[in-house]
């Protein structure tokens, strides 16, 4: 006869589960509350850094391209441009202009007197759009400088027709019965044997870039075509075209108060010729957010950064006729509302410029883990102004 076992078989009670239950839930909801945390912690310093390298980078171009206004150049820089048709910046060749508050305008150069002129810094007070972040329109800045890294200097232009300079090496005059050397003396730094070619494909001649011609005081635009290459007694020439009709409305035949390179004798020679860089900064609001922008005279523009919020200058300047400084003015040399402490002075006078604010968000203003950055500070403008003149203030 078998036995029937009366041994129970041990496990958790109802209540015992429950516990069990309620405490593991807790604990795993604080490790997730931990991870979540860990992993936004994460995500800020990730942001904020990477904001970081891209404030300094677009600073430093900013700055740097600020602190070179009227290099090679000669001190206070004021170039006069024909006044038949004005002058403008701000547009590339597709045609596309890029300033204003719809980004599609193009800007006129300001005027000295009846001539439009080019200055080693041009104000841009309120040429941008006004953006979400701020209800006051942001500024534009531009500045214009030899490049110094293209040695076009070494050249002699030749105005061999109506819209076409020859570049070349000079043949004239003879040095007792012989020809001169080229490239001459002083036009190369240290260790460079020869210049780039003219039509180089990386740093010659495209359409879209001005050359300073100094024996004229004339600023001329590459316009569309071929670069045709020929020879002298020296070396080879380059014929580059400077048609009319370009679209900075450089080269003008019937120039109007002060003259355009197509008003040049033909078989006029000049030395010295420089390609100038004409850089416009200004902030893209078709983009949300804006995006920092920085344009080479006709040439399309190129982003230096995302996620700019704000942009705003003002200028000190020093007047020599009276001896008194007139600091942190938003558009010197207008003459206008804003700019009464500095009227009578044009931006050859300016000393330094004020980097009011260049803000930064790594996001939209409000959203989740937003990081922001605002850039204040001064650039000194050394090749502006005749005078040395950095007032404290």
């Amino acid at each position: 006869m078998s036995e029937r076992s009366t041994k129970r078989e041990s496990g958790f009670s109802l209540m015992e589960m429950t516990i069990a239950m309620a405490l593991g839930t807790l604990v795993l909801g604080a490790a997730l509350q931990l991870y979540s945390k860990g992993v936004g912690a994460t995500w800020t310093v990730s942001q904020r850094a990477e904001l970081q390298q891209d404030f300094r980078a677009a600073s430093a171009i900013l700055t740097r391209d600020l602190s070179m206004a009227g290099s090679g150049l000669g001190n206070g820089t004021q170039i006069p441009l024909p006044s038949t048709i004005r002058p403008v910046y701000g547009c590339d060749q597709t045609p596309k202009c890029y300033l204003g508050s719809t980004n599609t305008v193009a800007e006129p150069y300001p005027l000295q007197g009846a001539t439009p002129t080019l200055y080693g810094l041009i104000p841009g007070y309120n040429l941008g759009p006004t953006l979400a972040s701020n209800p006051t329109a942001t500024d534009v800045v531009t500045v214009a400088y030899a490049d110094s890294a293209f040695y076009l200097n070494c050249y002699a232009a030749t105005v061999t027709a109506v819209g076409k300079v020859t570049f070349g090496p000079a043949t004239s005059p003879l040095v007792n019965g012989n020809l001169p050397v080229w490239p001459p003396a002083g036009c190369l730094p240290n260790g460079v044997a020869t210049p780039q070619t003219v039509n180089d494909s990386l740093l010659g001649l495209t359409p879209g870039d001005l050359v300073y011609f100094p024996s004229w005081n004339i600023v001329g635009e590459v316009t569309a075509g071929t670069i045709t290459t020929g020879a002298n007694a020296v070396g080879t020439t380059y014929t580059v075209p400077f048609a009319n009709g370009d679209v900075l409305n450089m080269n003008q035949t019937t120039a109007g108060a002060s003259a355009g390179l197509n008003t040049v004798a033909l078989n006029a020679t000049g030395t010295n010729p420089v390609r100038l860089l004409v850089v416009t900064y200004y902030l893209d609001n078709t983009v949300s957010p804006a995006r920092l922008m920085r344009q080479i005279s006709g040439h399309s523009p190129m982003p230096v950064t995302d996620g700019v919020v704000y942009m705003k200058f003002s200028y000190d300047l020093y007047n020599d006729a009276t001896n008194l400084p007139a600091v942190n003015q938003p558009n010197p040399g207008s003459g206008d509302a804003n700019d009464t402490a500095s009227n009578g002075l044009n931006p050859t006078s300016i000393t330094k410029i004020n980097v009011l604010h260049m803000a930064m968000a790594s996001t939209l203003h409000g959203a989740k883990g937003y990081q922001g950055l605002d850039l204040e500070t001064s650039v000194s403008a050394r090749d502006l102004t005749y005078s040395n003149n950095y007032p404290l203030h």
